[in-house]
C-alpha cells in the first residue's frame, strides 16, 4: 500500500454489496489516519453512495452517521400489487435529498464516477462529470436492484443497479494505479455449503445469496484478469454477514479497519 498512496495520482474504486458495503467506511477511516486522497472516485451501488458522500467532503465519521440511517430499512417495505419493487424509495430518496441537495455531478470536490446499468438495452452507463445530472440520481439509478428498489428513470431511460454490468468498477479507473475495495470477494463467501439438517427456508435463501456472491464474483474475477492497471484490491472479510444486515452497520464497518 505504501507505494500505492506514495503515487501523485490513484483511483479508488469501491464495490457494490449492499449492506456489506458499510465495510468500505473502515478503510475510508484509516485513509484519513494516513492522509491519503484519491484523485478519482470510482462507486458502485453501496460503493457509490459512500464514494459520492466522500467525494463532496463529507468525513468517514459524517458518512458514517448517514449510512446508519439505513437501519430502518425494514421500515420502507411496501406490500402492493402495483410497481416493480418491494422498498419504496421515497424515505431514501430524502435522505439523498438532505447530503447531496442540489449538487450535480460535476460538483464535488474529488472527481466521481458512478456506475448503473440501463435496464432497456443492459449497457453500462457511467455517471460522471460530463453528465448534467443530480448526484442524488445518479446514486438512486446504481442502487435500484431490480425487484428490491424501484428502478430510476433520469431523461427517458430507466437504470438499475450497476452491479448488473460492473460491481468493481476498475475499467472506468482513470488512473494506472488503483486502490479497489470489493466487499464481494473472495473473503465473501464460506467455502462450504448450509447443512442439509437445517431450516429448509433459511438454506434457501442462504443459497440464493451465495449464488449471486459467487455470480458477482466471477464478473469481477474476469474484469481483474483482463485489466492492465496496477490494481492493489482489499477483499474485506464480509462472509458472516447478509447484504441487508443494515442493523450490524457497527460491527460491518469494523471489518474495513486496519487492512491497509
Amino acid at each position: 500500500m505504501k507505494k500505492l498512496y506514495k503515487r501523485e495520482n490513484f483511483s479508488l474504486v469501491l464495490s457494490g454489496g449492499g449492506a456489506l458495503g458499510i465495510a468500505h467506511l473502515g478503510i475510508l477511516s484509516d485513509l484519513e489516519k494516513f492522509e491519503i486522497v484519491p484523485q478519482e472516485i470510482v462507486g458502485t451501488s453501496m460503493g457509490g453512495i459512500i464514494g459520492a458522500c466522500m467525494a463532496i467532503g463529507m468525513r468517514e465519521e459524517e458518512i458514517y452517521r448517514e449510512i446508519d440511517s439505513f437501519v430502518h430499512i425494514f421500515n420502507w417495505i411496501k406490500f402492493s400489487f402495483s410497481g416493480n419493487a418491494i422498498i419504496d424509495n421515497k424515505k431514501i430518496a430524502k435522505i439523498f435529498d438532505t447530503i447531496f441537495g442540489d449538487r450535480k455531478i460535476y460538483d464535488t470536490k474529488i472527481p466521481l464516477k458512478i456506475i448503473a446499468t440501463d435496464l432497456l438495452n443492459g449497457d453500462k452507463r457511467v455517471f460522471g462529470a460530463t453528465d448534467d445530472i443530480y448526484i442524488k440520481d445518479a446514486i438512486l439509478s446504481t442502487m435500484a436492484i431490480p425487484g428490491v428498489f424501484d428502478e430510476h428513470t433520469i431523461g427517458g431511460n430507466i437504470y438499475g443497479d450497476g452491479f448488473l454490468c460492473e460491481n468493481l468498477g476498475i475499467n472506468e479507473a482513470s488512473y494506472e494505479d488503483v486502490l479497489a475495495i470489493d466487499v464481494l470477494g473472495k473473503n465473501s463467501f464460506w467455502h462450504e455449503i448450509p447443512d442439509n439438517n437445517f431450516f429448509k427456508t433459511s438454506n434457501i435463501l442462504s443459497m440464493f445469496e451465495r449464488s449471486m456472491r459467487l455470480l458477482i464474483y466471477n464478473q469481477t474475477q474476469t474484469h481483474l484478469k483482463n485489466s492492465t492497471k496496477n490494481i492493489y484490491l482489499i477483499e474485506p472479510n464480509t462472509k458472516g454477514y447478509k447484504t441487508f444486515d443494515f442493523h450490524k452497520a457497527k460491527e460491518i464497518r469494523e471489518l474495513g479497519l486496519n487492512l491497509i
